[in-house]
C-alpha cells in the first residue's frame, strides 16, 4: 500500500487524571478455541457475550463454510449469543485465514476431518508465518495435504474425514498453537492423540493450559505427564459435549488500558476480571504492579472488576515474556516512558507474529528519541525523553493490531503522535478508537 494511502489517526493525550470503568471484549483466544470445540461436539453450544473480531468473523466464516451452523441471537437477559450447531463436515470449501494464527493453524486439522478438498489462503504476511511443524504432524498422520513442498500458506487439504491419530511429535517452539490445534481435534481422531514437544522451548505455556482447560469443560479427558523435564499431552477418542460457555473478557487486550492510568494518574476499572483464568494476560497485575500501579480487586452492588491506579510515575522492569509474549508491546511502550532501565526477555519467537515485532517496536521508539536495544530473544529500553521527529510524527505498525496498541500508549504522553492504520486492532478488538476515547474522558 502506498504511504499516501494508509489511513492516520490522531493518537489523544492527556494531562488530567483518569477516573473511567471499561468492558473490555471477549477473549479472542477463548472465543476461537470454544468455536472449535463446539463445532466438535455432539450437541449444540451457546457462547454467550461473543466477540466480533476479525479473527473470530474469519474462525466462523471458515467453520461456516464445512457445513457448521452458526446463528447470532440474544438470550433473555439481552445479552448476545452464538449458537454452534455441529453436523459433518464437508468441502469443497475454500478458507480465507486473514493473518490469524489461530484460524490458519486451528482450521487445519478440522479441515482433515472433513470429506473433500479444501484450499486454505489469507494475507500475504500469512504465507510467512509457520506453519511447518504442524503441516509435517498432519503428514504424518496420513492427511494429504498439497503445499508444493513450502510448508507453508497457500495449501490444499484432501481431507478424508478421519484422522488416524495415535503417538507424534512435534517442533513447538515457534509457536504453542501447533500443539493445540492437534490437542483440539484430538478427541475426533480415531485412536486418540498422544502428542510431544520434541523441542526443548515451548513459548505460551498458558495457551497450552487454556487448550487443556476448555477441552476438559467440553468432555474431553485429558491427561498430561511428565518425564525427562519433558511433558506430553494425551487426549483419548470420544465424544465432545455441548455446552453453554461465557467469553471472558480479553485480559491481553485489557493492557493499554491498564497502562494509561500509569501514565496519567488516577484509576481505570476493567469490569468482570476473572479470578480465576488460564489466560496469559492475567499476570498483567503482577506486572504492573512491579512497574509503579496499585492494582486490586473492587465490588459494588452493580459492578465488580479490577482496579489499576497509577501516579505518572513509571519504573522499568527485568522480565521473562516467554509465555506471555503478546503482552510485549504494551509493556514495552510503557518501559520507553519509565525511570529506569528494563529488559524484556525470551521474547524471540515475536519475530514470527503479524510483523517482527521486536524490530518494529525498536525501530519506531528510536525513532521517537528511545533507547531501546534488539537482542535476539529480548529488548534493552533505556530511560529517554521521547518528543516527535520534526521531519515524521508518526508511529509505523506494520499492519500489526499490538504495535498499534502500543503506539496509542505512548501518545498519552506524547501530543501530535499519530498512528498509522488504527483499524488494524479489529483484529482482536472491535472498536479500540472509541474505547479509548471513551477512557480518556
Amino acid at each position: 500500500m502506498n504511504q499516501s494511502q494508509v489511513s492516520k489517526w490522531n493518537a489523544p493525550s492527556s494531562s488530567k487524571e483518569l477516573n473511567a470503568t471499561i468492558t473490555i471484549p471477549g477473549s479472542k483466544s477463548v472465543m476461537n478455541r470454544a468455536l472449535i470445540l463446539a463445532a466438535l461436539a455432539d450437541s449444540p453450544s451457546r457462547l454467550i457475550r461473543p466477540l466480533h473480531s476479525r479473527d473470530t468473523e474469519l474462525m466462523a466464516k471458515a467453520l461456516r463454510a464445512l457445513g457448521i451452523g452458526i446463528t447470532e441471537t440474544n438470550n433473555d437477559s439481552g445479552e448476545e449469543v452464538w449458537e454452534v450447531t455441529p453436523a459433518p463436515l464437508f468441502g469443497p470449501a475454500s478458507i480465507d485465514v486473514g493473518n490469524a494464527g489461530t484460524v490458519m493453524r486451528f482450521m487445519l486439522p478440522i479441515a482433515a476431518l472433513a470429506k473433500g478438498l479444501i484450499n486454505f489462503d489469507g494475507d500475504p504476511r500469512s504465507h510467512e508465518r509457520p506453519l511447518g511443524p504442524l503441516i509435517k504432524a498432519l503428514e504424518d498422520l496420513g492427511v494429504l495435504i498439497d503445499h508444493k513442498n513450502r510448508y507453508s500458506l497457500p495449501l490444499l487439504i484432501n481431507g478424508s474425514g478421519l484422522i488416524s491419530g495415535g503417538e507424534i511429535a512435534v517442533d513447538a517452539s515457534k509457536s504453542s498453537q501447533f500443539l493445540s490445534a492437534l490437542l483440539l481435534a484430538g478427541s475426533r481422531m480415531r485412536d486418540g492423540l498422544t502428542l510431544r514437544n520434541s523441542s526443548t522451548s515451548l513459548p505460551s505455556q498458558p495457551h497450552i493450559d487454556m487448550t487443556l482447560a476448555m477441552l476438559r469443560d467440553f468432555g474431553a479427558k485429558v491427561e498430561v505427564s511428565s518425564k525427562n523435564n519433558s511433558q506430553t499431552w494425551s487426549v483419548k477418542a470420544g465424544n465432545l459435549k455441548g455446552r453453554e460457555l461465557v467469553i471472558e473478557p480479553d485480559l491481553s487486550n485489557a493492557a493499554p488500558f491498564m497502562a494509561a492510568p500509569m501514565i496519567c494518574g488516577g484509576s481505570v476499572i476493567i469490569r468482570d476480571w476473572p479470578k480465576v483464568t488460564t489466560q496469559p494476560g492475567d499476570r498483567l497485575r503482577e506486572i504492573f504492579t512491579s512497574m509503579g500501579a496499585r492494582i486490586e480487586f473492587v465490588e459494588s452492588k452493580d459492578m465488580r472488576g479490577l482496579k489499576v491506579s497509577g501516579t505518572g510515575e513509571i519504573r522499568g522492569i527485568e522480565i521473562d515474556l516467554r509465555d506471555e509474549g503478546e503482552l510485549t508491546p504494551s509493556i514495552a511502550a510503557l518501559a520507553a516512558l519509565a525511570n529506569s532501565p528494563s529488559h524484556l526477555k525470551g521474547i524471540g519467537h515475536l519475530r514470527l507474529h503479524e510483523t517482527d515485532r521486536l524490530k518494529a517496536l525498536a525501530n519506531e521508539i528510536n525513532a521517537l528519541g528511545g533507547k531501546v536495544t534488539e537482542e535476539e530473544g529480548a529488548l534493552r529500553i533505556e530511560p529517554a525523553k521521547l518528543k516527535l521527529n520534526a521531519n515524521e510524527n508518526l508511529f509505523r505498525t506494520y499492519e500489526d493490531h499490538r504495535m498499534a496498541t502500543a503506539g496509542a500508549i505512548i501518545g498519552l504522553a506524547l501530543p501530535g503522535l499519530v498512528i498509522e492504520n488504527i483499524e488494524t486492532t479489529r483484529k482482536t478488538l472491535p472498536d479500540f478508537p472509541g474505547l479509548w476515547s471513551a477512557t480518556l474522558r
